[in-house]
């Protein structure tokens, strides 16, 4: 699909919606509105709705735009998916109440509250979404609360909240990971050491006063938006995922060190957390 047509297939999407009372606004979301998309992006749709529109004109909206679609999903946010027809793009759409993300960004802005992992997720959703329709400019406003330098109580916050638990606490992920390694317990070790590279990434956006950009194509994202991570941060990545692959129990808490070891120097020089 080309620029031009997949443009004009949202405005006519979001034109749809527009014609219900309850839609406040609708925006492009996702990978799509960042640098690193490519072909097999989905186009993700976020309307903001209260209550969100019945199913039955959802269906109806997708057979006339989609084909093999899937309508009323909960297993994340409510949303639908379906296949544009002709092309073969998958359209997601996720429906959310304006009150519901409000209260995310103030969550995180005015009480400065971190999460285990993507503190900062929805704040980055809002500021790069590209508005199609917005009934009388809240979106707009959205973005606009959106767009304010990181707050440092935040980002001591996101440190506070996701650094003891990579390797400091008796519940870590490390600590996690050696038992499962012990335990010959590859599912676990895979889990727990997403987990922890979860944490590691949340921790690096913080440090940059960035907000979080999702979960794909991170190792990427750092490399050109983040000056401030360890110097050998691409490779520690890389070999942690190696090493991972492989199951071998020296090999992969050695490169966890390492990759932790790098974040701590990194921590130390910008005063985010004491030498022990």
């Amino acid at each position: 699909m080309s620029q031009s047509d997949s443009q004009t297939l949202l405005g006519q999407v979001a034109a749809e919606f527009a014609t219900l009372p309850q839609v406040t606004a609708v925006v492009l979301a996702g990978s799509r509105r960042g640098p690193f998309s490519d072909v097999g992006s989905d186009f993700d749709l976020c309307v903001y709705a209260d209550p969100e529109p019945a199913e039955g004109w959802r269906v109806e909206l997708a057979g006339r735009f989609g084909e093999r679609s899937s309508i009323g999903n909960h297993f994340w946010e409510s949303g639908d998916e379906w296949v544009a027809r002709h092309t073969g793009t998958v359209i997601d759409i996720m429906y959310r109440s304006p009150a519901w993300i409000e209260e995310q960004l103030d969550r995180v802005l005015l009480r400065h509250m971190a999460s285990v992992g993507y503190s900062t997720c929805f704040v980055h959703n809002v500021l790069y979404s590209q508005i199609l329709y917005d009934r009388e400019g809240w979106f707009a406003s959205l973005q606009a609360r959106a767009n304010q330098p990181y707050p440092e109580p935040l980002r001591r916050a996101v440190v506070a909240k996701n650094h003891p638990i990579l390797r400091n606490t008796l519940s870590s992920y490390l600590h996690q990971i050696t038992l499962a390694l012990a335990r010959s317990d590859q599912v676990s070790v895979n889990h727990r050491t997403a987990a922890l590279l979860a944490s590691y990434f949340d921790i690096l956006f913080a440090v940059n006063r960035l907000p979080h950009p999702g979960e794909k194509r991170l190792v990427a994202y750092v490399s050109a938006n983040c000056p401030k991570r360890p110097p050998e941060f691409q490779q520690q990545v890389h070999d942690v995922l190696r090493a991972t692959a492989s199951g071998n129990e020296t090999e992969l808490l050695a490169r966890l060190h390492e990759l932790l070891d790098g974040l701590d120097r990194l921590l130390l020089a910008e005063g985010l957390i004491c030498r022990n």
